[in-house]
């Protein structure tokens, strides 16, 4: 496992997050995730109130009519909580779709003799972007009913199950690149423990508050250093 090989790309990423590259895509990044986030909540929120009934017949009470505006609005609450729990790995998904401009930035400043690199169409990457995407709500909201079985252990659910993750994909991600999906699969097996040390150590920041919204970059960045030290030496 090369452990000296992950922390020399994540603080050379580290020195890079100024690049102005870095910051268009940390902001479509952001923006993106919100309106997301703001959109879903509110189509939720509409298919609540239109097929909930205007009026219900409730045992003792009787005829109620406020039944749909409190389904409506404990919806918008439950999703306005989630989004900030889920915000982290919509932002991560949202990030992956440009992926490709962090990744030219960081080849371009440390990998300048390197020929460029095959980019995926813009229908790839959000192919591969939604995929993802829905592969981590679907993991994090199974995921909360782990954390309230084990309250205890809900951080390292929550580092390991991302970390594994984000490692996986970002790696496939910045490898399909090079060497095309096949073989980045093949990398990413062969490599499959240091990727996840490296997809953890993307996941841990996630946890605060600000740092997980440009941790994302920080990842891809970190993980197109990482496939490079780990290719070097291979033909």
């Amino acid at each position: 496992m090369a452990i000296g090989l992950i922390f020399d790309a994540f603080f050379r990423a580290i020195g890079q997050i100024g690049d102005p590259r870095f910051r268009r895509v940390f902001l479509l990044g952001v923006v993106l995730s919100l309106v997301l986030l703001i959109g879903f909540t509110a189509g939720f929120t509409w298919l609540i109130e239109t097929y909930t009934p205007d009026e219900v017949w409730l045992p003792i009470l009787g005829d109620v009519q406020w039944i749909d505006d409190l389904l409506s609005w404990g919806a918008a609450f439950l999703l306005l909580g989630l989004s900030v729990f889920l915000m982290i790995p919509v932002a991560s998904a949202i990030t992956s779709l440009f992926l490709d401009e962090v990744a030219d930035a960081v080849e371009a400043r440390h990998y300048p003799d390197l020929p460029p690199a095959e980019s995926a169409s813009f229908g790839e990457a959000l192919l591969d972007t939604i995929n993802f995407l829905g592969v981590l709500l679907v993991a994090n909201i199974f995921a909360i009913v782990l954390y309230v079985m084990f309250p205890p252990l809900a951080p390292v659910i929550f580092w390991a199950m991302n970390g594994f993750l984000l490692g996986r994909e970002y790696f496939t991600m910045v490898a399909i690149r090079w060497v095309g999906r096949v073989e980045a699969r093949a990398l990413r097996r062969e490599h499959l423990a240091t990727i996840w040390v490296a997809g953890t150590l993307m996941a841990v920041p996630l946890s605060v508050p600000l740092l997980n919204l440009v941790i994302p970059i920080l990842g891809a960045a970190t993980f197109t250093h990482l496939y490079h030290g780990l290719t070097r030496h291979r033909p």
